[in-house]
């Protein structure tokens, strides 16, 4: 039976009028006689089926037009129970809603209905019972009439139809594939003989979330035309491969959600094998060529895929995980699928979070600087400093440059964030000088983004602290990155070319793992090379590890040309006592790392001042 909707309408009158009425055995006038017959045969001739209904609920007299309407005779239908007879199943509130028209507690009910006619085919039906009159504890009789409202749901149906599926690929569309989903996640229909289900007792839903790689250029070289037919091709190997899947227990719904974008819905999941086997398949499928319109065509997808338990997922964090995963399948490269992965996706959540609170951080002072000395390789004393920022997060508490630098370039906070660590490093490097005026003063590196040096007017931000503080260029060492360095040409070069002008040191970071083009150094205004620690770390003899004859000769031959050019080197990354006494033979200037110290508060490097490194 189909769903059922009750009317409520102004109570009905006992007149004669509102149905036929039974003709007694008691003597009336003969034009009331005449007027009852009329009425009767009215009642027989009606083209609307109908039937009187006693209190008790059964048929006492139904119309030839009932009978036509169920495809049987109609005085096969006295005595039988009206309620039966219409589909009005016993505890559904159509049935209750009857049974109080019957008692006289309810002045009307009506109902949709679907019958099934005599020969099979089934048949929707409006039920519409009124009272006909009554006493003290109901009315004697009801009136039931049965409208045939078939070609008018059949039409509602058809466009129900267009209204829920894609007129291209003929696959259901964005409303319906929510609306299967949500009842998907909200009540999953129950087989014969199980129990009511709950989503705690283990229910899985899958989703595989597709878009077409390379969609756009066939629309825009073939045409829309070319374009939809595609489309149309995809969704059929869609459709295919989701039938093919050997662990369905039930029809997978395929749906095009607008655009090149598809999605599989597996609501009854066997677990994550089956979502990615499915997801191979459809690879598979899709790489295979189209011959679409003359032309041969070859697509891919990228496919997130997200398979769950259905407690405590909503329609909404299935699809945003869906989403996310179908963007690392894309970021990743594409023609290919991803399967969600939650710390993965904290990941992003925190960066999210991050990035969202960067700027504001900036502006209340949530940044602090940590120190790391630059030791001298001869004599191990410290002769200056490295400035690294960390952000004292409220939440995540304190966070390496990794952590955050990375988003700052990317939004350009990092603009705002670098002249901070600037104008900070550069006072305390003044404060250490000024407070320890017969040691030699300490030099502060401070690192530069790329960002930075194309979207910000560095020579006068390095001038303006540089006057604020007092500190003399010649103390201030900026590292910028290898590969930031490298092909540098035009206004990023003219920037570099000024600040090494005024006297300030321009030192290349972690080099050697990018272009490691020496000669081009010779062209730039640069003073310090600074070995990436991958090099330094084949130099350990401790713990059984056998140092790296490469790495040696290598750092060697890096150290005698910078050198030649009139370069300084430093060596990152310095751990061992073995690894230091190597890199000095071999000639490198200065080293940092844990063997000398960590990067610490400004306090504890105004205590190494003047003094060996607590390395050495």
């Amino acid at each position: 039976m189909s769903g059922t909707s009750e009317e409520p309408a102004p109570r009905a009158g006992a007149s004669p009028g509102t149905g036929p009425p039974e003709v007694t055995q008691r003597d009336r006038p003969g034009s009331v006689l005449s007027e009852l017959r009329d009425y009767r045969a009215a009642f027989a001739a009606a083209a609307l089926p109908m039937a009187v209904v006693d209190h008790l609920g059964r048929i006492v007299s139904p119309n030839d037009a009932l009978g036509g309407l169920l495809g049987t005779d109609p005085a096969t239908l006295t005595g039988q129970c009206a309620a039966d007879l219409v589909g009005l199943a016993p505890e559904s509130s159509a049935r209750r809603a009857y049974t109080e028209v019957l008692r006289g507690a309810r002045p009307r009910m009506r109902s949709t209905r679907r019958l099934k006619h005599a020969d099979g085919r089934p048949l929707w039906a409006e039920v519409t019972v009124v009272p006909m009159g009554g006493g003290e504890t109901g009315p004697d009789r009801v009136l039931l009439s049965v409208a045939d409202v078939s070609d008018r749901r059949e039409l509602r149906e058809r466009l129900r139809h267009l209204r829920m599926h894609d007129p291209v690929t003929r696959l259901p569309n964005r409303t319906l594939f929510f609306e299967r989903l949500t009842a998907a996640l909200g009540s999953p229909p129950l087989q014969d003989g199980a129990p009511p289900f709950d989503p705690a007792d283990g229910g899985r839903i899958g989703l595989c979330y597709l878009d077409i790689d390379g969609f756009k250029a066939v629309n825009d070289t073939l045409g829309h035309h070319t374009g939809d037919r595609l489309l149309a091709a995809v969704a059929g190997r869609l459709t295919d491969c989701a039938e093919a899947d050997d662990h369905r227990t039930g029809a997978h719904l395929v749906a095009r959600l607008g655009g090149d974008e598809f999605a599989i819905l597996v609501d009854d999941s066997s677990g994550t094998h089956q979502l990615t086997e499915l997801a191979r398949s459809v690879l598979t499928a899709l790489q295979q060529p189209f011959d679409v319109a003359g032309h041969r065509l070859s697509v891919s997808a990228s496919i997130g895929v997200v398979e769950r338990s259905v407690a405590g997922t909503s329609a909404t964090d299935l699809m945003q995980a869906a989403d996310t995963t179908l963007f690392w399948a894309k970021d990743d490269g594409r023609a290919r699928w991803t399967l969600f992965d939650a710390e993965r996706n904290a990941n992003r959540m925190t960066r999210q979070a991050l990035s969202s609170t960067l700027r504001p951080a900036v502006e209340r002072g949530e940044f602090t600087l940590e120190y790391q000395p630059l030791v001298g390789m001869a004599d191990e004393v410290v002769r200056g400093v490295e400035a690294l920022v960390r952000w004292n997060h409220p939440r995540y508490g304190l966070l390496a440059p990794s952590r955050f630098v990375p988003i700052a370039e990317e939004d350009g906070t990092i603009v705002e964030l670098g002249r901070w660590v600037l104008r900070t490093a550069c006072r305390q490097a003044r404060r250490w000088q000024l407070e320890h005026p017969d040691e030699p003063a300490l030099f502060i590196s401070v690192n530069v983004a790329v960002r930075q040096l194309r979207d910000s007017d560095l020579v006068a931000d390095v001038a303006e602290v540089l006057a604020e503080t007092g500190l003399e260029p010649g103390l201030l060492q900026l590292e910028l990155t290898e590969s930031a360095v490298m092909g540098s040409s035009g206004r990023p070069l003219r920037v570099l070319e000024a600040l090494s002008a005024m006297g300030v040191r321009i030192a290349i970071d972690d080099f050697g793992t990018g272009y490691s083009n020496l000669a081009y150094l010779s062209r730039l205004p640069v003073s310090v090379l600074k070995l990436d620690g991958s090099f330094v770390r084949g130099f350990r003899y401790e713990d059984g590890a056998h140092p790296s004859p490469a790495d040696e000769t290598i750092v060697e031959a890096m150290v005698q040309l910078a050198h030649r050019l009139g370069l300084t080197v430093t060596a990152e990354c310095v751990e061992t006592s073995g690894q230091a006494e190597r890199l000095r033979r071999i000639g490198c200037d200065t080293g940092q790392g844990w063997l000398y110290s960590r990067a610490v508060a400004p306090e504890r490097i105004t205590e190494l001042i003047g003094s060996r490194s607590p390395g050495g």
